[in-house]
């Protein structure tokens, strides 16, 4: 399907490419939503988001359901796959969700990060009585913190600035200096920190036999104390991609705040001054406007 571009979102992974990680060259950008213009169908005219893993149907894993582990996948705007900071984008059929009417544009956007956030509670049950720990609460972290809070467990997002905590407070998110959280409390930590100090931390905080959920891609090869990993008993769980239809459910139904993570928007003409604004020290998102 041909989609013409409405709005798009920067994402740290796009300024990652940018610094060379994956020795990427390209178009980037997989945050986004657009209109349906062709091939004729119900769909054109309809405002859709995409899922970014573009895969081939018939390996193991997309025989099991598990498209995102697809073998010979390619990525919108990561991987071989041309991204969405262009006026148009073609995407097969089966990676488009229809946008309620409900949930506007600005909020759309979301969408495939918000999936990514679902996909934690996807990959670890998390109980009501756990403590729970979020490094790294920058635009994704955000979205992690909100959709944990909905498990009912005790949700603690680690923050560096006056903002971040304000935007927790205002969702009944606990915030905390990681200066002050005790060794070894927490059930799960969740590494949003694109970081290695990021896991670093979160080996100190969770408790023995817990869970660290990396979020995290990092450009390099970071070290880290696996032997602690190993004595100790902790899993450790990679998540990548999540599942759209629930992250769209959320948006209509308002149980995810995203609105107040938008820090500026630009047309598309200024998108080097908007991917600077991005790169920014504490920036949220910010958007493309087409």
């Amino acid at each position: 399907m041909l989609l013409k571009l409405r709005r798009a979102g920067i994402c740290n992974t796009d300024l990652e490419l940018m610094a060379g990680m994956y020795g990427f060259s390209g178009i980037l950008g997989h945050e986004f939503v657009a209109e349906v213009v062709s091939p004729p169908s119900d769909l054109v005219g309809q405002r859709v988001v995409g899922e970014i893993s573009v895969v081939c149907g018939y390996c193991d894993f997309c025989l099991r359901g598990i498209p995102s582990q697809c073998r010979n996948r390619d990525t919108v705007g990561i991987r071989r796959y041309p991204g969405a900071f262009a006026d148009y984008l073609a995407l097969p059929l089966r990676n488009l969700h229809v946008v309620p009417d409900s949930v506007s544009d600005d909020a759309a956007v979301f969408v495939e990060p918000l999936a990514a956030a679902l996909q934690v509670t996807e990959a670890v049950h998390i109980s009501p009585r756990d403590r729970v720990i979020v490094l790294g609460v920058g635009k994704l972290g955000m979205l992690v913190a909100q959709v944990l809070k909905l498990t009912g467990a005790e949700v603690i997002g680690v923050v560096r600035r006056e903002k971040q905590a304000r935007l927790l407070a205002s969702w009944g998110i606990q915030a905390a200096d990681i200066n002050d959280l005790p060794d070894q409390q927490a059930a799960v930590v969740v590494d949003v920190t694109g970081q290695a100090q990021g896991f670093a931390d979160a080996l100190r905080l969770v408790q023995s036999r817990g869970v660290i959920v990396l979020k995290s891609t990092y450009h390099g090869l970071p070290a880290a104390d696996l032997t602690q990993v190993a004595v100790r008993e902790i899993r450790v769980v990679g998540s990548r991609c999540g599942p759209f239809d629930a992250a769209l459910r959320l948006l209509r139904l308002n149980l995810v705040d995203v609105e107040p993570l938008i820090d500026a928007r630009y047309p598309f003409d200024d998108a080097l001054t908007a991917m600077d604004t991005a790169a920014q020290p504490g920036a949220m998102k910010v958007l493309l406007d087409f």
